[in-house]
């Protein structure tokens, strides 16, 4: 029986990458991103699926790169496909990638993103597979200021804040009795002027507050193994102890500059088409 195991990290290996080219130019690239990801999508959770214009030097037309969170997975698609039309009336070339892509220098530990947490957890185990809870969410700025420091007028009427929250997030499969923890600490310091201080400070704690938890979320599903059986079941494994994992990670303080947009990891500006 085949066995292939997935983590909640951003796939990198050469051997998760496909390549698809030869795409006709008579299709636009909504109705090409539709037909392939129809098409591999079967096969597996797709990381992503990008469809990029062939360079001007080249025949009119497009190519493709599909990243799976699966080898065994991006294998089979692999070999189903290539030489095939699937979508156009002539076949296309399908290719597993023979180079890891120089976007991703050593990034083989870097977490999936809050939402692409979910979206793996939800198709490999679907909605009710798991659940969420918070443990703890704590103010600590509160807790660590006796005096109110964190708050402090200055000339002008700019009053300066410090924010500073930490979270305990539990993830449990109850259908394969197991649980993981993740922990996190966020922290921003800013300033805010005129008559709504406290509406601007009460938005930047609604803010902090959701990213913590999405933070300590994806640090509970870091620890998970989602291992795939050929019949299709699905097993869930943690790597290690809820304890151990949140007192590794618990004094780990990440200062927020800014608020970023819902993440969508990184992309592929430059893609290395060296295939195999």
């Amino acid at each position: 029986m085949e066995v292939d195991i997935l983590e909640f990290r951003v796939p990198v290996e050469n051997n998760k990458t496909l390549f698809v080219w030869d795409i006709q130019p008579s299709l636009t690239e909504a109705q090409i991103y539709d037909g392939l990801f129809a098409v591999f999508s079967s096969f597996g959770p797709l990381y992503l699926l990008k469809v990029s214009p062939n360079a001007p030097l080249h025949p009119p037309g497009f190519y493709a790169l599909i990243k799976f969170y699966s080898a065994a997975q991006a294998s089979k698609a692999q070999r189903l496909t290539d030489g095939r039309p699937l979508f156009q009336s002539s076949p296309l070339k399908v290719r597993l990638s023979s180079k890891q892509t120089p976007h991703f220098p050593s990034s083989s530990s870097q977490h999936l993103s809050h939402n692409r947490c979910l979206e793996l957890a939800n198709h490999c185990l679907g909605f009710n597979g798991w659940t969420s809870d918070i443990v703890t969410l704590k103010d600590l700025a509160s807790e660590d200021d006796d005096d109110d420091d964190d708050e402090v007028e200055e000339e002008g009427g700019v009053t300066r804040r410090r924010l500073r929250f930490g979270c305990l997030m539990q993830v449990s499969f109850p259908q394969h009795r197991q649980t993981s923890r993740g922990a996190a600490v966020l922290e921003e310091s800013f300033t805010c002027t005129g008559p709504d201080v406290a509406a601007v400070v009460l938005q930047r704690r609604c803010k902090l507050q959701r990213l913590v938890r999405e933070r300590a979320l994806v640090q509970a599903f870091s620890a998970v193994l989602l291992i795939l059986l050929g019949d299709g079941k699905v097993m869930v494994e943690v790597k290690r102890p809820p304890d151990q994992f949140v007192a590794d990670h618990a004094d780990e303080v990440l200062q927020v500059n800014e608020f970023p947009a819902r993440e969508d990891e990184i992309e592929d500006d430059e893609w290395d088409l060296t295939v195999s």
